[in-house]
């Protein structure tokens, strides 16, 4: 027997050329053993509603959060805006006031990867399929603490003038065994100064 809890829609959108952006939290295991559930609970509802403040802020549409962790889209014209997002997202947890009050230093990784997805809603709330957002969460657990990771065609999509640095990355899974992608450079910019592109 088929059970279909939600209703299908009743086409699917175009697909549409997209940036999308993962970030999630360093040790966000290691942190909730040392806080109590309380206050765990507390700094995770700050951290991630700074992040999607400031995704939105910059343009982004806030596609869903797991946890500690938050993935957001933007239309392929704006991946500038993306990685100012991407990259501003590490200035944005380290000054999170909570963090600072409870004695801990928070550190971000974040993942951009450009591409073709389709949109719609599920469960009524907005989502986003295709290769580009499996690639941004993989880019995101590979960077390191403190990292910004972009994909090929995000760098693309960027234009010249950012600063990127080819890294090799570990196979990635679904991605084949010789995965590689860039490490932005460039330090997080207030949210008011764009982005220089050459």
């Amino acid at each position: 027997m088929t059970h279909l809890l939600l209703p299908l829609p009743a086409e699917p959108s175009a697909p549409e050329e997209a940036c999308l952006v993962m970030t999630d939290l360093v040790g966000s295991t290691r942190i909730a053993h040392r806080l109590s559930l309380g206050a765990y609970a507390a700094l995770m509802a700050e951290f991630v509603q700074v992040l999607m403040l400031s995704f939105e802020v910059h343009g982004g549409q806030v596609l869903q959060h797991q946890g500690d962790a938050v993935l957001a889209l933007w239309p392929a014209e704006a991946a500038q805006q993306a990685l100012r997002a991407a990259v501003g997202a590490h200035d944005r947890a380290a000054g999170l006031g909570l963090a600072g009050a409870l004695g801990l230093q928070l550190r971000v990784r974040s993942g951009v990867a450009a591409g073709e997805v389709v949109t719609g809603m599920v469960g009524g709330q907005p989502s986003a399929y295709g290769l580009p957002v499996n690639y941004a969460r993989r880019l995101c657990d590979a960077a390191n603490p403190g990292e910004t990771l972009v994909c090929g065609a995000a760098a693309r999509a960027l234009g010249p003038g950012v600063p990127l640095l080819p890294r090799t990355l570990p196979p990635l899974r679904g991605f084949g065994p010789h995965s590689q992608a860039y490490r932005v450079l460039v330090p997080a910019a207030p949210a008011a100064t764009p982005m220089k592109t050459g």
